[in-house]
């Protein structure tokens, strides 16, 4: 079975694209508060969520895509690239909540978003 985890993704994908409730419920379940700089993200404050998130646990994929999200908002979109296709490659991969309830597998949450990364790039 595979576990459930209700990340800050949500927020993240927003900007790509993908619903988000305006009030979101808790956003670190399974991890410990701020591990995923949920709040930082919610909040706009994207420095905060890279030096936070760059501290943390590379190799889980909530982390990568979080991360990517971050990179991708204050405009290093190689390096948000880069943690997306981690993300997707990952031996690790599980279910994610996002904040409107929606469940997607993380490997599905990094496809999407590399590839609305790319296609914002391409259409500049």
């Amino acid at each position: 079975m595979k576990a459930v985890q209700n990340i800050a993704i949500a927020v993240g994908l927003a900007v790509f694209g993908l619903p988000v409730l305006a009030q979101a419920q808790e956003g670190e379940i399974g991890y410990a508060k701020g591990a995923l700089a949920y709040d930082a993200l919610m909040a706009g404050d994207n420095q905060a969520a890279v030096e936070k998130l760059e501290s943390g646990q590379l190799k889980d994929p909530a982390v990568m895509i979080n991360l990517g999200q971050a990179y991708a908002r204050i405009g290093r979109t190689g390096d948000a690239a880069k943690m997306f296709t981690a993300a997707m490659n990952s031996n690790r991969n599980f279910d994610l909540v996002l904040a409107d309830g929606q469940v997607i597998n993380s490997r599905k949450a990094a496809e999407i978003a590399l590839n609305t990364l790319n296609g914002r790039l391409a259409s500049r």
